[in-house]
């Protein structure tokens, strides 16, 4: 690897981390610094500045072209009302229009965890893609990253004044942040892997804040509140189609947060992101995307013995 390889590599995860809180997936993220790394190896020049500064330059404008498109990517929430117990799914969307999940390796640097995890998790993404992209860019910057209003003007090319009024417009219109425990207890995930390989609905409602929501892209369908999430899993119990029945769960890490590999039958079969606060969990989104396992570094098969303690 050449001098300016490394260089280039010691900038990967916080332009991945920038690129993704612009475009709500993971997958695009990487296609924008990669996207970068080739510009930035065909125009940079130092005089014009430090290579940071130049990258990120760049990273803005690849996003920028990005998200030229009238959509964007949101979570179920988003999309409609909670469902009720006993309505139908509906049809799947196409992956384009969901909030993907990362993992923290990939955006998170380890000096900065305490920081920046917020900053990755789902709902914060996800407020974020209601802003126009020059106001997401300015609030992420300034933000999130800490840029000068100087700083940001210089890399937008536009003034201090132009950068200050952006922000006030993206603070304003940006949502409060959902609360989070900054750790979480070992112990409450260890009974929440129990609990759902033995597919035990009284101990797993009985880990959920009680307006818990839990949803399951690529379906708009969704669920608030821990009395609705108990009927549905008793009731799929009751008729013996419970799909996750029997399932295993690998740990993982996406967007600052508790994650899951799911496998039924040894295979794998959605990746569940948990948020949790107050010392339970407050949300549940289980993707259902097998594809989602090599991009966190999951195998593509498990046949380890069921856990039941």
């Amino acid at each position: 690897m050449t001098d300016v390889e490394e260089e280039l590599e010691h900038h990967r995860v916080a332009l991945t981390g920038y690129c993704y809180r612009m475009l709500g997936s993971g997958f695009e993220a990487e296609d924008a610094v990669q996207e970068t790394f080739v510009r930035a190896w065909r125009t940079y020049d130092p005089a014009r500045g430090g290579l940071r500064a130049w990258l990120f330059h760049l990273a803005t404008n690849v996003c920028f072209d990005m998200l030229r498109g009238p959509q964007r990517r949101a979570r179920a929430m988003d999309l409609g009302p909670a469902a009720t117990p006993g309505d139908a799914l509906g049809e799947p969307l196409p992956e384009s229009r969901w909030i993907q999940p990362v993992p923290d390796v990939r955006v998170l640097d380890p000096a900065e965890l305490a920081v920046t995890r917020e900053t990755v998790r789902l709902a914060f993404v996800a407020a974020l893609q209601h802003l126009p992209p020059r106001q997401r860019a300015v609030l992420i910057l300034r933000d999130v990253l800490k840029w000068s209003a100087a700083e940001t003007a210089t890399l937008l090319s536009t003034t201090v004044t132009s950068v200050n009024s952006a922000l006030q417009r993206a603070r304003a219109k940006l949502p409060p942040a959902a609360e989070a425990d900054e750790t979480v207890d070992e112990s409450l995930l260890a009974r929440y892997v129990s609990a759902f390989e033995r597919y035990d609905v009284a101990a797993l409602v009985s880990l959920l804040h009680e307006d818990a929501t839990s949803s399951m892209p690529p379906f708009a369908w969704w669920l608030r509140g821990r009395e609705h999430i108990r009927t549905v899993l008793t009731a799929a119990a009751a008729s013996g189609d419970a799909p996750c029945a029997g399932s295993r769960l690998l740990p993982a890490r996406a967007n600052g947060s508790p994650a899951f590999g799911q496998y039924l039958n040894g295979e794998p079969f959605a990746l569940v992101v948990l948020d949790v606060a107050g010392g339970r969990i407050a949300s549940e989104t289980t993707y259902l995307d097998p594809g989602l396992f090599p991009f966190f570094g999951l195998p593509m098969s498990f046949a380890a013995p069921l856990r039941t303690g």
